[in-house]
């Protein structure tokens, strides 16, 4: 189902016009309930504490994570004690759960991206919680200056200073289940600042943009040309293109799906054929996460890749100075 829903979105399948076709009710009746949850809703600000959100209007990977590290490591430098909050989409638990880099909980308790963004940022607070005003709260309590809330454009209940939108071009531009969007296009002009992907398009016209653009972090031995590929996140077919783009071919693709919890048989069906074939195994840094340590010998992340152009449009909203901002974070 999660394979033919992404066709539809991401691709131009044969059948899509008709899929549409028979979708298009089910998707109004999503728009109004998107609209009908907005309506008379009154943000809750917390006094003291800049929050910057980091959203998308897609289903699916758009690259969040690294834009948000990419801030936490800012605001960091600029002496200023942060906060992450996150859902913890995928976890299992459903308690409010606070940790940082020192302490780290098992996956299962708090989700894989909050994980690794307390692996990648030292120092910065993780707050997990469904309800992200009440963290928000705590983390002001606890002396944080600024908070960065993880894939809250559509999270509302929380008064942010700054909203950050995460856009890549796509063919398909129509709401859930017709589409991958989660709201409707129009939605975008609530953000503070647009950040484009890779070279794409601003989807309105009038709206303050900057280029946003990855580099890929690889950790394991040098040299790998071949490897067995399992991923558990929502667009595998993008780390796939960006292993060969890299001249790394993928023998075999295990795809699973989004923030998929491992079990023992899958994995041992993956060490057998990665055995048989004599190539080493490789994983996103996200899905290493619920992997066994050491399962994965090729680690694969993103970074973003900082230019003057990102750090003048982020300094121009957050306030912070553009001196400060990280110069790599590819580590």
């Amino acid at each position: 189902m999660r394979r033919l829903a992404y066709a539809l979105w991401y691709g131009r399948p044969r059948w899509g016009a008709l899929a549409q076709l028979f979708l298009a009710p089910a998707a109004l009746c999503f728009l109004l309930a998107v609209k009908l949850r907005g309506f008379g809703l009154r943000p809750i600000e917390v006094p003291g504490l800049q929050v910057v959100s980091v959203g998308n209007l897609v289903v699916g990977g758009a690259g969040k994570t690294p834009v948000v590290e990419f801030l936490a490591r800012w605001a960091q430098r600029t002496g200023k004690k942060v906060a992450i909050l996150s859902r913890g989409y995928g976890r299992t638990s459903v308690e409010p759960v606070e940790f940082d880099s020192t302490a780290l909980p098992p996956p299962q308790h708090v989700g894989d991206e909050p994980l690794l963004l307390a692996r990648r940022c030292p120092g910065v607070s993780v707050y997990v919680d469904a309800d992200r005003v009440a963290a928000a709260q705590r983390a002001q309590a606890a002396g944080c200056d600024v908070a960065i809330l993880d894939d809250g454009f559509q999270h509302r209940r929380l008064a942010r200073d700054v909203d950050l939108l995460v856009w890549s071009d796509i063919p398909n531009r129509h709401v859930l289940p017709r589409g991958p969007l989660r709201e409707p296009l129009g939605a975008i002009a609530r953000a503070t600042l647009v950040l484009l992907r890779d070279g794409s398009e601003p989807p309105l016209a009038g709206l303050p943009t900057a280029p946003l653009r990855f580099v890929q972090r690889r950790a394991g031995p040098a040299g790998v040309d071949r490897c067995v590929l399992v991923t558990g996140v929502a667009r595998s077919e993008r780390v796939r293109a960006d292993l060969e783009r890299a001249g790394v071919a993928v023998l075999r693709h295990f795809e699973f799906p989004d923030h998929h919890p491992f079990h023992p048989v899958e994995l041992e069906d993956v060490r057998s054929v990665a055995a048989s074939l004599s190539v080493p195994i490789a994983a996103t840094e996200k899905d290493a996460e619920r992997l066994p340590p050491g399962f994965a010998q090729l680690v694969l992340g993103l970074s973003v890749a900082p230019t003057a152009g990102l750090s003048a449009a982020l300094s121009g909203v957050t306030g912070w100075p553009v001196e400060a901002a990280p110069s790599s974070l590819v580590d």
